[in-house]
């Protein structure tokens, strides 16, 4: 056994992971025939419609609407789908507070329910538990990139005439029974945030099959305006929410390199499913044969500190980060006790509004469970290294649990 760095012990890795973002002549060049081109805004050039035709194509949707970002891409989706104002939508608690406050922006309500910890996505169960005469739709968030099961999830709403937005902020290219989410539900928005597999810092996608739902989508994100009617007519509550051009462009660029740099996920995260599954304490994601694709912008696995000699998770993940290693812990808390809900802090500049709902009343466990004792991500960049990479990561782990007396009096 060697020492563990955390203790004054030589890390067992000093070579970096691969960088994040992942940028070449093609950004360069697409940016700058836009610069050129003197047609920076999306309403006069070609490379936002171009990125977005061709973004909905691969995934299966018949029509693709850019935004500038993965939140307002809900909150467009979710108006332009008929959710109306104090209506309630169902959604996981174990996300991104983006999926909630878009809900919220939209003039609805966030109504949260568990996660199934062999997932990490919606718990189906629960969806059914939650639905009140109030309820208008579902959102499912396909975390980390890994599809929420949309058949269970479809017949639900169907059975109770719910609309379903997909969350789909992490999943570009991921695939349900060979379905690509975000037009699987009536419609789904995507992110091109800076930590995206895809990004142009910013940004956001709509993807939906409905010709009406496109059609609003358009108008909302373009000040209320109409396809083909004249500049100053506003016929909705809308708002300025479109793309640059120097986003498209860049996206464009960064969609050319995605198959790749996607497979390249996958087969890394396949080699840890098979290696950590041998060591006790460290517990993958279940395997779903109905999930056709992974976008993986996080590998997740669970941390049982019972094989860890009761060490918490968050010194756990200091001790690999001494070794070289880059975790997190994930999200530390759940969104009903973030400042915002507890205190219902929706109106103008704080003040506390009544949606009828006491988010200080929940307990979600697998929720807390995972915020307070379990998940830990690897992200996506991580991903993009060698096997020799990922056998690092590995030994890590194993050398951390061989040596974790040395740990046991840094209980936290």
């Amino acid at each position: 056994m060697s020492k563990l760095a955390i203790k004054g012990g030589s890390p067992l890795r000093t070579k970096s992971f691969p960088k994040w973002p992942v940028w070449d002549d093609n950004e360069i060049n697409n940016l700058k025939k836009v610069v050129e081109s003197g047609k920076w805004g999306a309403l006069h050039g070609d490379q936002v419609k171009t990125f977005s035709e061709k973004y909905a194509n691969y995934h299966q949707a018949k029509y693709g609407i850019c935004v500038n970002s993965g939140t307002t891409a809900l909150k467009v989706a979710l108006q332009a789908i008929g959710v109306e104002t104090g209506q309630e939508v169902i959604l996981p608690c174990y996300t991104f507070i983006a999926s909630a406050t878009a809900i919220l922006d939209a003039g609805a309500i966030p109504v949260f329910v568990d996660i199934d910890p062999d997932t990490y996505n919606i718990d189906a169960n629960q969806i059914k538990g939650a639905i009140t005469d109030r309820t208008a739709a579902i959102m499912p968030v396909h975390f980390g990139g890994r599809p929420c099961n949309m058949d269970e999830i479809n017949g639900i709403a169907k059975k109770h005439n719910l609309k379903v937005i997909e969350d789909a902020a992490q999943a570009w290219g991921s695939e349900w029974k060979n379905q690509k989410v975000g037009a699987i539900g009536d419609a789904g928005g995507f992110s091109f945030q800076s930590s995206k597999n895809i990004t142009a810092a910013e940004g956001g996608i709509i993807l939906t099959n409905d010709e009406e739902t496109a059609k609003f989508c358009r108008s909302f994100s373009n000040c209320g305006r109409i396809e083909g009617g004249v500049w100053y007519e506003h016929y909705y509550l809308g708002g300025n929410f479109r793309m640059s051009e120097f986003q498209g462009a860049v996206l464009s660029a960064q969609f050319e390199r995605y198959p790749e740099m996607k497979a390249k996920r996958e087969k890394n995260a396949k080699y840890l499913n098979e290696q950590l599954s041998q060591i006790d304490g460290i517990e993958t994601l279940k395997a779903d044969d109905n999930i056709t694709s992974n976008s993986l912008h996080l590998f997740i696995c669970r941390y049982q500190k019972e094989h860890f000699k009761d060490v918490p998770k968050n010194t756990f993940i200091d001790a690999m980060r001494k070794e070289g290693f880059i975790l997190s812990a994930g999200y530390s808390i759940p969104l009903y006790t973030q400042p915002v809900f507890k205190n219902l802090a929706f109106g103008a500049r704080g003040k506390k509004v009544d949606v009828g709902v006491d988010y200080t009343s929940y307990h979600l466990p697998e929720t807390e469970k995972a915020c307070y004792e379990e998940a830990i991500w690897v992200p996506q960049s991580v991903l993009l290294g060698e096997q020799d990479d990922m056998k690092d990561i590995v030994n890590g782990i194993i050398k951390v649990k061989d040596n974790v007396d040395e740990l046991v009096e840094n209980k936290m």
